[in-house]
């Protein structure tokens, strides 16, 4: 089979896993930066053009590892493999949706997925009220688009709540506000699924005094079992989302377990140390027999 990996890097953890499994399986592996595709239309044929040829014919699945920052043009890079046939581990649709927090959250709500109370405006004259719609401070602001812990900052108080968020709203930034559960004492739970089963999920554990508990930010983890009603959270979120492999995070609360984001990249890093899970082998082994999976 035909591989193609969408990375900026080949030197990355998680594109180096890929490739190294995919190759030991037989497979033929190539690794594509997105960012410097051009994709031609207009023709009666397409081209994905990569390093002066055309691509579009050299793969028979794509494995996206597309970043926040250039998410909208990989996207259209995976949208025009999948118009041509290519089966995708991360359709376009769910790459755009999932990179979009408020938009995750706003399909979850529609489907019954238990997310955190949150609260997303862009008029700065009711901050206050923003505030007390989640019943006050301290609260959590967030970035619409971020990674790895980034653009997520506990206000402990609501004045500096209302002064953190009068200066993103001026600055024409889009954040979310979301309620801050306590009891979750800077811990999540990171799930990846492939193809409607979880092949591996593990606790994340911020560093001490870090209400974040992304690994990327000095946290730690431990490999957890999740709940029946968790995998079914879980799995209902890729499928809703149309993302085949993902990540989703969920942080446990007094009310059950809540659903915070869902990662169509998801690193492979810390999981597969603190599983001992070979997540790599578990992804190319999932196409192997799905290659023409859907929704």
């Amino acid at each position: 089979m035909k591989i193609i990996i969408l990375s900026v890097s080949e030197n990355i953890y998680s594109t180096e896993r890929l490739v190294a499994e995919a190759e030991y399986r037989g497979h033929q592996v190539s690794v594509v930066n997105h960012t410097k595709c051009s994709v031609l239309i207009g023709k009666s044929k397409p081209q994905i053009m990569f390093e002066g040829r055309d691509i579009i014919d050299d793969a028979d699945v794509i494995i996206p590892r597309i970043g926040s920052s250039v998410f909208r043009h990989g996207a259209a890079v995976v949208k025009e493999f999948e118009m041509n046939g290519v089966f995708s581990t991360a359709t376009a649709l769910g790459i755009a949706r999932s990179q979009n927090k408020v938009r995750t959250l706003q399909i979850m709500n529609r489907k019954n997925v238990p997310i955190p109370k949150t609260v997303f405006s862009i008029n700065p004259d009711d901050i206050e009220q923003q505030i007390e719609l989640l019943g006050g401070a301290p609260v959590i602001i967030k970035l619409q688009e971020g990674t790895h812990g980034l653009g997520v900052i506990l206000a402990d108080s609501k004045k500096s709540a209302k002064s953190i968020i009068d200066t993103f709203i001026n600055m024409d930034t889009s954040i979310m506000l979301q309620e801050f559960v306590k009891e979750s004492n800077g811990e999540d739970i990171r799930a990846i699924v492939a193809g409607g089963k979880v092949i591996a999920s593990m606790k994340r554990i911020g560093a001490e005094g870090d209400f974040r508990s992304n690994i990327h930010r000095g946290g730690t983890g431990e490999k957890v079992e999740l709940t029946n009603k968790e995998k079914r959270t879980v799995l209902r979120a890729a499928r809703f989302l149309s993302l085949p492999i993902c990540g989703v995070d969920l942080i446990r609360s007094k009310r059950g377990s809540l659903l915070i984001e869902v990662n169509s990249t998801p690193g492979l890093q810390g999981i597969e140390a603190y599983t001992k899970i070979n997540v790599a082998e578990e992804i190319i082994k999932f196409i192997e027999k799905n290659k023409h999976f859907k929704y």
